[in-house]
């Protein structure tokens, strides 16, 4: 589906002749490209078929298959014995080169013995020989040149396979797992998986053929050791193998201790995946602290484990080096003891051997069953996910479709539950029938198991009893709307053909039209991960569209209206419901009462169990309680006739526009079209791929996060003394080899004169102290090990605190981000750094460094003891040295742009892996897991793309630098033979011993400097977050901490308030200024895309506002982050739940006691629920809250909100997924809970707000009404009154008289200042004067923005009118003029009554904008003291008097100085 990441390119490998493959010449055009520009995505070749994700994951799953029929004739599966299976025999065939690389490594030994024999003085070998052998030594190296490039590549490249066929099989288990089992794991642990374990294929294979290529060299080695050194040899072979058990022991602890690190970096991946999806609730509730500390909990845990096996892995490096050391010691000390001579010739025939017997054996043999342990550990823990419980799909038929009077949905008596070990299930003999046409409207309570119906429909929910029968294509619609990162686009058609004509029809019917004009590129922008760059009305309608192009038989629709506004819901249902799907089978799940009276047939569930099952007609005339539920039926008659008279005497104050009608389908398109106006689109960004080397400031860093000057310095100095130590053993051996020689020629040269009959001789025969020679051996490799072990242990422990102070210092600063980074960077980008790069970091990093340094240092050693030996060499060291560095510079160009490609290719694996699975029930539901399959294979193509040319160009440069060296051997060898004359025979076998050992060393020391590199681009990116932008500070400084009771009235002001989510992106939120009062109920209305859910993220400065916001008087913006939302509580729109105890969701740092707790479940109707549960406030929370419905998260989230009891609630369509009962008894809570808070609730449900004390209607980012909801009802050409209208004629009514009841509650308690309203109410028509009503402690404030004149044939006789506002908390000087700023900040005075008229009360000016009437915010100066305490009782009568509210007339801006 994801058409950007398919591009042509095909592999030159196909092609290439035999001489180019072993060269690796087809790679140079591709150097040449990436020495001239940066490699892209296009330059990568097109993986071949045997390396293709697709290939490879069918190989495997048909051999696993092979392994499940085991399990029924009580066998185990193994997925190493399926991966055997699979590349056994392609494997074996490698090992004939390795066989013959090895075998050549013991020949070039014995020729150069022979070459070093020229050098003695009783030399037999002639110079002709001599060059021959040299030849020989070098003819061996080039073979080595030529035989091992091949090998490794083609190891590498089936380790590369191995990981891909896992992967692949792991994804394609996990479309395919349970519910039950999907409780059992969680996104973290599946991306660990792939992440972390699957990559020990990539280096197993490497090393596996030295389990038998290490004994088998041992044997002709051993030899070759016997006929050289005779009994002598089994010392240093004792030793050889006393070594190879300790190596097997630690080398199972390693593993041991790697699982143990699997563990606990699956938590920490885990809770880190749980962090990034919900840190808009962590911040909004204070929660980075405590989830700081519970990852650097998690953290230390793991680093515990990582410090053992780096110590381990010190220990064994050491081992490896310092093995050789000790078995020449073990070889050397008793051939001298026993008094023998140690010649150079035996002695540089022997250590050459010796080195490349331990080599296989500590190097192969040991990584061999170090990576076996690895790899076995990785294949147990893929094994146990593969081994989990299955949901058994029936492949659907995509052959002949039933005709359409055929499709139905046939429930037949069924018993089920989720979980087999909770008695209660969650449904119970249910049964119903849809069939062609039909509609079935499912509703109930919160919890009752309206979308667990829906599932076993979809047949995830396992049955007890009772059958499912469906006939036809399912398309399903879940309630959390599924949207992933792909282009809008893709995200509609879902990998169908494109029909532009049905594509358009299905946007129209969508309302995504308008969506998609504001799209920058039109419906190829790139949504993002999750749909974060979407409102969730948009995330609705988009996932809605998806449903409807797929043109499947039946349609089940798990309450999609629910995120949308009334004119969109109304709209869909039309367009949609009854018009697309007229024809189909329909399964509508919602808690939007007022359709229900459109539907065939209603079902009412409660409990899993059917309450009613029947038409609306028989619903509503049966005994079942069902008209409460709907709500629209007209209120009981009121209770006393002076009431009633109350309200005939207030209506006629109200000029009561014509009853609601039901406007239908014209004004919901209408609406549609021409007013509704999209959030802009907020993009995702591209993933950063930076450029250029990797800068000394990454190293300093790294080596500045794990230790100071001093442990530096000191590191440092280790490792020069240890590398000293190291060649000074092999220099002294050649020292004392030479004396020995010398010593033993003089002793026969005497011995031969005296065989001569000269009982007298010239000859002085050196004195050799063997026992000092050994006692100076013996210090300096006790000197070898111990620096080499201090070393070890401190580099290690330098770069595991490195890596635990790199990542604490990442993730404390993701905690600080603004949230904007998090909505624009998918998930598995980000959980990329905290898995991948920081796995890379642990484990990967300090070994290829240490590795590093050590083959750095041994060849500059060997450089410089060569050229001490024989200064000639320098000569033509000077020009390879040039080549060399031309080389590496060549290669590390390219190499590093295709490792930084390869780790922005794998970012979208763990994305595409995450986001099926959020939507696993919707791809299941559509039957696409073949398409998402595909969509994973190819974004795994497109990484091995880039790992395949990573593998193949870092064989390219090796092949050169061992060509390299090849040549330094040859010229070494030559210039020996040369220069005999000079030469002793203990520096030629030192020096071409050091040229030989450089062979392998040099090119493995550049690779792995250039590994370093690319691995440190892992550190690269972790620092780049450790550097990213903060918020504001957490605390406030001391001078503007508020005091400790703030805030104690709630009441917040807004001036001129203007909000970007970016700087170059659009004004979200347009210069608003509103004053809310302390106490007050605000309901937030708006069209989708509006600003809503904006204006809740500015009070919570998720996202910086400009302007200024007062909270009780104190600047939001000037005090810390803390100390606001700590005095705020949110509900917010999307709940989110952490995994865990439910206790520990509600409260999760202990401060609440149970009974509190209890309490709050019960406010919010979810106490029964949890008692149902068996470890009730213990039970478990699934990743993501999937073991409670979403109506049941919203109300979780309600009692933490209810646990916090602040002055000050937000709610975010916090109740758009519960039933419209519970959604009453929510609102009674939160009017009882929080009576005395000020209460912000933004709701599309709205019967939610009706009864708030003012509504906010918001219209692209303008607030353009702001009263009460009674008053804007009577504007007709109101935006709030057309939003009631849209919800259908009995809803509008039922609206209307709750606003009409709220309204008047209040009203009644002035029935003794009835008369004085009336006749002031007489006095006040011709000026059609707007009073602003206070009663005790109750405000009307009635700044009525748009007061129409209900003749508009009147139009032109408009009077000017301004508004006396009359409070007595609110006084003015008269002879100053009062500022008011409209919505879009412009200031208009105001002028005021004269003192002795009004005693000095400010006017609210009423303006009109452009395009819609805007409300004009109470003067600035309301606060100001009350100085009238002696106020005569006259003046307080006109002034209570003063409260009613005549329908008045539209005022111009240019007259709103007129004045009465």
């Amino acid at each position: 589906m994801d058409e950007t990441i398919r591009h042509h390119n095909p592999n030159p490998l196909l092609t290439a002749n035999p001489i180019s493959k072993i060269f690796f010449w087809w790679l140079n055009p591709t150097f040449t490209t990436g020495y001239k520009r940066r490699l892209e995505v296009e330059d990568l070749f097109n993986v071949v078929k045997q390396d293709s994700s697709e290939e490879l994951g069918n190989k495997l799953e048909r051999e696993w298959e092979k392994e499940l029929k085991k399990q029924e004739t009580g066998g185990k599966p193994s997925l190493l014995r399926a991966l055997i299976r699979m590349f056994g025999f392609q494997y074996m065939l490698l090992g004939i080169i390795v066989f013959i690389e090895e075998g050549t490594k013991v020949v070039q030994p014995l020729l150069l013995g022979q070459l070093i024999r020229y050098f003695t003085p009783e030399s037999t070998v002639s110079e002709r020989d001599a060059y021959l052998y040299a030849m020989g030594v070098s003819l061996c190296a080039i073979v080595l040149a030529v035989s091992h490039h091949p090998y490794f590549f083609g190891v590498q490249r089936i380790g590369m396979q191995m990981r891909v066929a896992c992967c692949s099989l792991l994804y394609r288990k996990s479309l395919r797992l349970s519910n039950t089992a999907l409780g059992q794991t969680t996104t973290g642990q599946i991306v660990n998986l792939m992440s972390n374990d699957v990559n020990r294929f990539d280096t197993a294979a490497i090393f596996l053929h030295y389990l038998w290529v290490g004994p088998c060299q041992a044997i002709p080695v051993l030899i070759i050791l016997w006929q050289e050194l005779g009994p002598s040899t089994l010392a240093g072979f004792v030793v050889l193998l006393l070594l190879v058990p300790v190596q097997s022991w630690m080398g199972k602890l390693f593993s041991k201790l790697r699982h143990k690190t699997a563990i606990h970096t699956d938590e920490r991946v885990k809770v880190m995946n749980e962090i990034i999806t919900g840190m808009r609730v962590i911040k909004m509730y204070c929660w980075e602290k405590p989830f700081g500390e519970l990852v650097s909990k998690l953290r230390k845990c793991e680093r515990h484990c990582v410090w053992r096996s780096g110590m381990i892995s010190a220990e064994l490096t050491t081992l490896w080096m310092l093995g050789p050391r000790i078995m020449y010691y073990c070889l050397v000390v008793p051939v001298s003891l026993t008094g023998r001579p140690l010649t150079p010739s035996e002695l540089y025939t022997c250590l050459p051997l010796l080195f490349l017997l331990s080599h296989s054996i500590y190097g192969g043999v040991f990584l061999a069953i170090q990576n076996i342990s690895q790899t076995l550990v990785t294949g147990k823990r893929a094994q146990k996910f593969l081994l989990l419980d299955e949901l058994q799909v029936e492949k659907p038929n995509m052959g002949i479709r039933p005709q359409i009077r055929d499709c139905l949905v046939k429930i037949d008596n069924i018993t089920a539950k989720w979980d087999e070990n909770i008695e209660q299930p969650t449904l119970k003999n249910i049964s119903i029938e849809v069939g062609h046409g039909k509609l079935l409207a499912v509703i109930g309570p919160v919890g009752a198991g309206k979308s667990s119906l829906l599932m076993s429909i979809l047949k995830e929910i396992p049955l007890s009893e009772g059958k499912v029968d469906v006939k036809g294509r399912i398309a399903y619609v879940s309630q959390q709307a599924w949207v992933f990162s792909a282009s809008l686009r893709q995200n509609i058609v879902f990998g169908n053909a494109f029909d532009s004509r049905k594509y358009n029809r299905v946007l129209k019917a969508c309302a995504l039209h308008k969506d998609m004009d504001m799209m920058p590129q039109s419906d190829s922008t790139l949504i993002g991960d999750r749909g974060v760059s979407l409102s969730g009305g948009q995330r609705a309608r988009v996932s809605l569209a998806r449903a409807l192009y797929m043109d499947a038989d039946i349609y089940l629709l798990d309450d999609p209206l629910s995120a949308v506004d009334a004119a969109v819901s109304r709209h869909l249902f039309e367009n949609v419901i009854q018009g697309v799907l007229k024809s189909k089978p329909v399964i509508l799940v919602t808690h939007q009462l007022q359709f229900l009276a459109e539907a065939d047939e209603v079902l009412i569930l409660k409990d899993g169990e059917c309450l009613g099952q029947g038409t609306f007609e028989e619903m509503a005339s049966s005994g079942v309680d069902f008209s409460s539920l709907l709500k629209t039926e007209k209120d009981e008659e009121e209770d006393t006739e002076e009431k009633q008279q109350i309200l005939q005497r207030l209506d006629s104050h109200i000029s009561r526009s014509p009853g609601p009608s039901d406007f239908g389908s014209s004004i919901s398109l209408a609406s549609i079209g021409t007013e509704f106006q999209p959030e802009p689109v907020q993009l995702p960004e591209e993933e950063e791929r930076k450029g250029g080397t990797i800068g000394w400031r990454v190293y300093f860093d790294y080596f500045k996060a794990g230790s100071g000057i001093f442990s530096f310095t000191i590191l440092v100095l280790l490792n020069l003394l240890a590398q000293t130590a190291y060649v000074m053993s092999d220099w002294w051996l050649s020292i004392w080899s030479n004396q020995e020689e010398y010593r033993h020629y003089m002793i026969v040269q005497d011995q031969a004169l005296r065989d001569l009959g000269h009982n007298i001789t010239n000859i002085t025969i050196p004195y050799v102290d063997t026992h000092q020679n050994i006692y100076i051996f013996t210090g300096i490799i006790v000197a070898v090990f111990l620096f080499g072990i201090l070393r070890a242990l401190m580099f290690f422990k330098v770069a595991v605190d490195a890596s635990m102070n790199l990542h604490n210092s990442m993730f404390n600063r993701l905690l600080r981000v603004p949230i904007a980074f998090f909505d624009t960077n998918p998930v598995g980008r980000i959980l990329n750094r905290f898995s991948k790069d920081t796995g890379h970091m642990d484990d990967m990093l300090p070994i290829t460094f240490f590795d590093f340094i050590q083959c750095f240092l041994l060849i500059m050693g060997i450089v410089l003891v060569v050229c001490i030996v024989n200064p000639w060499v320098f000569i033509p060291l000077v020009p390879l040295c040039i080549v060399f560095y031309i080389t590496r510079t060549y290669h590390i160009r390219t190499s590093r742009h295709i490792k930084r490609l390869e780790g922005t290719t794998r970012s979208p694996v763990f994305s595409h892996l995450s986001a099926s699975l959020q939507g696993l029930h919707s791809i299941r539901a559509f039957s696409v897991q073949d398409k998402f399959m595909e969509e994973f294979d190819n974004h795994q193509d497109l990484h091995s793309e880039a790992w395949f040319m990573f593998l193949s160009t870092s064989r390219w440069l090796a092949v050169r630098l061992d060509w390299i060296c090849a040549i330094f051997v040859t010229i070494v060898a030559v210039l020996s033979v040369l220069m005999s004359k000079d030469m002793d025979a203990g520096k030629v076998g030192l020096s071409l011993t050091y040229a030989m050992t450089l062979m392998g060393m040099f090119q493995w020391a550049v690779r792995q400097s250039a590994e370093v590199e690319n691995q440190m681009i892992s550190v690269e990116r972790v620092l780049d977050y450790s550097h990213l932008d903060m918020e504001a500070d957490l605390d406030s400084s001391k001078d503007r901490k508020p005091p400790p009771e703030w805030p104690q009235n709630g009441e917040i002001k807004g001036e001129n308030l203007c909000l970007q989510y970016s700087k170059s992106g659009p004004l979200v939120l347009k210069h608003l200024s509103f004053c809310i009062k302390g106490r007050e109920k605000i309901g937030i209305v708006g069209r989708t895309g509006a600003g809503k859910s904006s204006l809740i993220a500015m009070m919570f400065r998720l996202t910086e506002p400009t302007g200024k916001v007062l909270l009780d008087g104190v600047n939001i913006q000037e005090i810390g982050l803390h100390d606001l939302r700590k005095h705020i509580s949110i509900i917010p729109q999307d709940p989110v739940l952490f995994t865990g105890p439910l206790r520990k969701n509600l409260d999760p740092f202990g401060n609440h006691d149970d009974p509190h707790l209890w309490n709050a479940l019960e406010e919010v109707q979810m106490k029964s629920a949890v008692e149902e549960l068996p470890e009730g406030l213990e039970a478990e929370v699934s990743e993501g809250g999937i073991n409670f419905s979403v109506g049941q998260r919203q109300l979780i989230c309600l009692a933490r909100a209810i646990l916090r009891k602040n002055r000050v609630l937000m709610i975010d369509e916090a109740t758009a997924n519960v039933d419209p009962r519970t959604d009453e008894l929510i609102q009674q809570t939160i009017r009882e809970k929080f009576r005395q808070c000020t209460v912000l609730t933004i709701a599309h449900r709205l019967n939610t707000i009706m009864d708030s004390d003012r509504v906010l209607v918001l219209d692209e980012g303008n607030i353009v009404e702001f009263n009460k909801p009674y008053v804007l009802l009577q504007d007709e050409d109101g935006h709030f009154y057309r939003m009631v209208q849209q919800t259908g004629k009995n809803e509008a009514e039922h609206l209307l008289e709750v606003a009409h009841d709220c309204y008047h509650a209040d009203i009644s308690s002035i029935i003794p200042t009835l008369s004085s309203v009336h006749d002031d109410e007489r006095k006040s028509k011709e000026n059609n004067i707007d009073h602003n009503v206070k009663l005790d402690d109750s405000v009307f404030d009635t700044d009525t923005s748009k007061i129409s004149n209900v003749d508009d044939s009147d139009e032109e006789n408009k009077e000017e009118v301004q508004t006396n506002h009359i409070d007595r908390s609110v006084e003015g000087d008269a002879d100053d003029d009062t500022v008011i700023e409209n919505e879009s900040g412009i200031s208009s005075p105001t002028a005021l009554e004269s003192e002795a008229a009004f005693e000095s009360q400010p006017l609210l000016a009423v303006s009109e904008g452009e395009e819609h009437s805007q409300t004009v915010e109470p003067t600035k100066n309301e606060n100001k003291d009350d100085d009238d305490d002696d106020e005569s009782e006259e003046e307080q009568s006109k002034e209570e008097s003063s409260h009613l509210i005549p329908k008045g007339q539209n005022i111009a801006e240019n007259d709103m100085n007129t004045q009465l």
